[in-house]
């Protein structure tokens, strides 16, 4: 069931914004246009994706730089300097969940059941 997340006024071109819907963290991203939902927090350290950089579909995390896409929510590359990290936060990565989008007059609307 798609629910109303956010007003697309509210979300630049090329921009992204967090949100919360149903207790779900979520980061909502503009890429030409089209809008893609992903889980808020990277799978290395749960840092927030929203203080991170989006460049094109490329979304990297603000604190070790992992690059995820928010197309399909894949792990593009790790996080960096893994050699500098400490054994106990080699953590593992993996993808990012992503949720279904459509807009809706104004709204861009999330699907969460995915």
């Amino acid at each position: 069931m798609f629910v109303s997340a956010v007003k697309i006024k509210d979300i630049a071109f090329g921009g992204m914004k967090a949100v919360k819907i149903e207790e779900k963290e979520i980061v909502i991203c503009n890429y030409e246009g089209s809008f893609f939902a992903l889980d808020n927090h990277c799978s290395h350290m749960h840092a927030s994706l929203d203080k991170g950089t989006l460049e094109g579909y490329i979304l990297t995390c603000p604190l070790h730089f992992a690059q995820f896409d928010i197309t399909t929510g894949e792990v593009l590359s790790g996080p960096v300097p893994q050699d500098y990290l400490r054994e106990s936060l080699k953590l593992s990565l993996t993808d990012i969940k992503t949720y279904p989008t459509q807009v809706e007059g104004d709204s861009i609307l999330v699907d969460l059941r995915k």
